[in-house]
């Protein structure tokens, strides 16, 4: 029996990591609906739900999702927002560091973390129109 618990328990543990990777942040505040999409797996976002590399964020109308990445990267979505993250390298004692966002549909505020005060030019937000290259410390974006 325990070696069925085992098991059971080590399956949803591949499910919870998203290919055998640790998350890269955390949903921190949530108003209204929204879901988090990562490897095909769609799951209604809650305080806590893990974020991915590759995973896209979608809010609903009259919704809200705020989530805090690894290096203290701070986004806040709108209603309406479709967010993907691209790349997502956090490694500063290999000097490893690098995150593309892309948002396609929606509005978003971002306040940098240490992947922006550390190496500026690792950092971008894709737009359909054109891409942002993080200089400073916030900005705000919306597309429609």
């Amino acid at each position: 029996m325990s070696r069925v618990i085992l098991m059971c328990s080590m399956l949803l543990m591949n499910s919870v990591w998203a290919d055998g990777l640790p998350p890269i942040g955390y949903v921190k505040t949530l108003t209204g609906e929204a879901t988090v999409t990562t490897s095909g797996d769609i799951i209604r976002a809650k305080v806590g739900t893990p974020i991915y590399q590759n995973s896209v964020l979608n809010t609903r109308a009259q919704s809200s999702m705020g989530i805090t990445l690894k290096d203290a990267t701070v986004i806040s979505l709108g209603p309406e927002t479709e967010f993907s993250i691209d790349e997502y390298v956090y490694e500063p004692a290999k000097n490893k560091l690098e995150f593309v966002g892309r948002i396609t549909r929606g509005s978003l505020n971002y306040i940098s973390g240490i992947i922006a005060k550390l190496q500026p030019d690792a950092v971008k937000i894709k737009a359909p129109t054109g891409n942002i290259g993080v200089r400073g410390t916030k900005f705000a974006v919306k597309v429609e």
